[in-house]
């Protein structure tokens, strides 16, 4: 009870940390707003030229466009989450500190993690989904049982993700600076979590390839449960790939904390 108290503790402090960053706040959500507005008319024209490409109507390629924007903040597709503030913790030593607390590191990066997704879903993602809601038509689920459907699965996308970022901060271990692990997994990011264009309309293996990689899971996934593309079965087996890849990079994340521990060598300490 009490290990569950701090982490919730430590999720609170998430929460309440990117709050303070008003103006980045308002800033992100123009940004996201004015993109959202220039990706939809992109798909519309596409979408005129390609009617049903990939099994989206246009409604639901604006959708698309909607919930990725809501959704690119609280995934972190770009980075600027907690990854970097660990590598930097790395690089100077200061990780000894993290690491004699009397708390789990990749769980106490998670809480804190959830807690700036928490966030990030209020504070950046209702405006651009409400905004492309009232300037477009849009499918929007009647059934609230498909919202909390949803919002499951950008709980999962949102663990993914952590596990993802965790997994390219602990390079930091064995490399001078994991910058460049950083981009090429931020750049991984954006071609296939389906931020650019749903992966349902990649091509042949590159689609079933892209489809199967766990960036998927951070956009494309919760967006295919907002829009009824993945019920019943469907839905669980969507469920069971995001938890599967979760799982899995958590696992991988804990095998290279404990190398790293083990090796007790601190870049810079």
């Amino acid at each position: 009870m009490h290990t569950g108290r701090l982490y919730a503790t430590v999720a609170a402090g998430g929460f309440r940390r990117y709050a303070t960053y008003r103006t980045a706040t308002a800033a992100g959500v123009f940004t996201n707003t004015v993109f959202g507005f220039i990706l939809a008319y992109t798909y519309i024209a596409l979408w005129d030229e390609r009617p049903g490409l990939g099994g989206y109507d246009q409604a639901d390629a604006l959708t698309f466009v909607w919930i990725s924007q809501g959704l690119l903040a609280v995934a972190s597709v770009l980075g600027g989450g907690f990854e970097d503030e660990l590598m930097d913790r790395i690089r100077t030593g200061d990780i000894a500190v993290d690491l004699y607390r009397p708390a789990d590191l990749q769980l106490w990066w998670l809480a804190g993690d959830l807690g700036r997704a928490a966030f990030q879903l209020l504070g950046r993602g209702v405006v651009p989904m409400a905004v492309g809601a009232f300037c477009f038509t849009l499918t929007l689920p009647a059934d609230p049982l498909t919202w909390l459907a949803f919002l499951l699965a950008v709980l999962l996308g949102t663990v993914v993700s952590f596990a993802i970022r965790f997994v390219v901060a602990l390079s930091a271990f064995w490399l001078m600076d994991g910058a460049g692990v950083a981009q090429i997994a931020f750049l991984a990011g954006v071609f296939f979590s389906g931020m650019l264009l749903p992966l349902a309309v990649f091509p042949g293996t590159l689609g079933e390839i892209a489809r199967a990689l766990p960036w998927s899971a951070m956009i494309q996934v919760p967006a295919d449960v907002f829009l009824g593309k993945s019920t019943g079965t469907d839905l669980l087996g969507a469920y069971a790939f995001q938890a599967g890849w979760a799982l899995a990079l958590l696992l991988t994340g804990r095998l290279l904390q404990g190398a790293a521990t083990r090796r007790v060598v601190v870049q810079g300490g």
